[in-house]
C-alpha cells in the first residue's frame, strides 16, 4: 500500500567513504555540490557534539506519529543513521531519550528528525549524533502510516535510501550514492586549497587582489 509500506534497501554508501568523508567539513562538501543542496537550517545538531555521517535509512511518517520509527530502529545496521521526515511538524515530538537509547544499543550513526524532539537535556549530554528541527515535551503517537526505504524531500534536498547523510555544527548535507567519488575528490581538493589559503594568512602573504579585481569587473564605483 502506498503510504503504508517497508521496503528493502537496494544499495549504501561504504564504510571506506564514509570514514573518508567524516573528515571533511559540511561547509566544504556543500560548496563541491554547487551550494545547491541543503537539508535547510532549521535541521540543527540537538547532541553534545561530533560528527555524524553514514548511510541513510530513510522513514517518512505522519506528522506526530513514530510508528514507523520504532520498525526502523529494529531494521537499521550498525552505522547507519535514520532520516525522518516528519513533515517539520513541531507539536508532537517523535524520538526522546528511550529511542536514541535502544539506537546507541544498536550502534547506530545517528537520527536526523524533521520535527521535533523530546528528553532534550539528555539527548544534549550525549555524544551519539541527532539533529532535528525544534522541541517539544507533547509525545508521539503510533498509528501509522508511514514507509521505510523511499525517497525523501527535506527542504529541496532530496535523500534515497543508501546515500551518504554528513552533518555537523553548520548543518546536513547529503551526498548521492551514485557521486560520492566525485564529490570526494573535489572536496578534498577544497580542503587542500583552505589549508593552503588559512597558511598565508597567518603568515601575512595572503593575496587579496581579487577583491578589487572583482569590483572592477562589476563596475562598482569607488572614490578615491
Amino acid at each position: 500500500m502506498i503510504g503504508f509500506r517497508i521496503l528493502k534497501r537496494k544499495r549504501a554508501a561504504g564504510a571506506d567513504m564514509i570514514a573518508q568523508f567524516r573528515q571533511l567539513p559540511v561547509a566544504n562538501v556543500s560548496d563541491q555540490m554547487s551550494r545547491m543542496t541543503s537539508a535547510g537550517p532549521r535541521l540543527r545538531p540537538m547532541h553534545a557534539g561530533g560528527v555524524l555521517a553514514g548511510p541513510a535509512l530513510t522513514v517518512k511518517t505522519r506528522p506526530g506519529d513514530n510508528l514507523m520509527l520504532h520498525k526502523a530502529l529494529d531494521l537499521a545496521l550498525p552505522g547507519d543513521i535514520i532520516v525522518c521526515d516528519g513533515g517539520g511538524d513541531l507539536t508532537n515530538s517523535l524520538i526522546g531519550e528511550i529511542m536514541t537509547s535502544h539506537a546507541i544499543k544498536r550502534k547506530l550513526g545517528g537520527i536526523v528528525i524533521n520535527g521535533a524532539i523530546r528528553d532534550a537535556a539528555a539527548i544534549r549530554a550525549s555524544s551519539f549524533p541527532v539533529f532535528a528541527a525544534g522541541v517539544t515535551h507533547r509525545g508521539p503517537y503510533k498509528d501509522g502510516p508511514g514507509e521505510i526505504n523511499v525517497a525523501l524531500a527535506i527542504d529541496g534536498m532530496v535523500i534515497e535510501p543508501g546515500d551518504l547523510i554528513l552533518g555537523d555544527d553548520d548543518g546536513l548535507v547529503c551526498v548521492p550514492f551514485d557521486q560520492l567519488a566525485t564529490v570526494l575528490k573535489a572536496t578534498q581538493a577544497k580542503q587542500a586549497a583552505e589549508h593552503k589559503q588559512l597558511a598565508e594568512i597567518a603568515a601575512g602573504t595572503s593575496d587579496r587582489s581579487w577583491v578589487d579585481a572583482t569590483l572592477e569587473r562589476l563596475g562598482c564605483e569607488i572614490e578615491r
